[in-house]
């Protein structure tokens, strides 16, 4: 059973992703939270699997939320679905980057979220790479921000630091080998320990830390 928490200040947003949770067999609706505050306190006391979180909430918001859950060793297991009206949304770096295994519009398909639930719940980034990079590119590239390499980034391997430019350009495990010349098993391993080295929760987020880090030719 999937325990999934919603975040949503809106009335209306909240019973409609309440009765499509509550229509699956395999997801069960542990809490609801109206703003950042009270969703960080229901996901402390519940420690569901998947959190679907709006960013726009007022007083703490749904980004500064993700950060604090995601900062809580005892909620190492619970993943963050951004929830945004608008998919070139600064907000979406932000959560990316505070470490959200993803994020969807509101005018998501029901099947699709149904579907990005069960897969961010099993552990895996719920964007491709090429989804990610769009949308950070389209803010870390701006002028406006400063590089901010990864404070770990000295720990990585030359061969590491290219695989994760390589994950930023959004290139598969599989398209990493080829271009390598290396096993799709060797390309894992090098994404896995650098995911490691760089406490990324996800691949996604690896994406932000190959920006962020410079790894990444714009």
């Amino acid at each position: 059973m999937i325990k999934v928490l919603i975040a949503d200040d809106q009335d209306l947003v909240r019973i409609g992703l309440r009765a499509l949770v509550e229509s699956e067999e395999d997801l069960s609706l542990v809490g609801e939270a109206a703003d950042g505050l009270a969703a960080v306190a229901v996901a402390r006391r519940e420690r569901p699997d998947v959190i679907l979180m709006d960013v726009r909430m007022p007083g703490v918001d749904g980004i500064e939320a993700t950060r604090r859950i995601v900062a809580d060793p005892e909620l190492a297991g619970t993943r963050v679905i951004v929830l945004t009206t608008f998919e070139l949304d600064e907000y979406v770096f932000d959560a990316l980057r505070h470490g959200a295994s993803g994020f969807l519009t509101k005018d998501t398909r029901p099947a699709e979220l149904l579907r990005a639930i069960r897969l961010v719940a099993e552990g895996e980034a719920l964007l491709s790479p090429s989804v990610t990079r769009r949308v950070v590119r389209e803010f870390a590239t701006r002028p406006s921000r400063v590089p901010r390499p990864h404070p770990r980034l000295g720990a990585l391997t030359d061969r590491e630091r290219e695989v994760v430019g390589l994950v930023g350009e959004g290139l598969s495990n599989e398209e990493i080998a080829e271009r390598l010349v290396v096993s799709p098993a060797t390309a894992r391993t090098h994404v896995s320990r650098a995911m490691v080295k760089l406490a990324a929760r996800d691949r996604a987020q690896l994406v932000v830390f190959a920006y962020q880090s410079g790894l990444v030719q714009s």
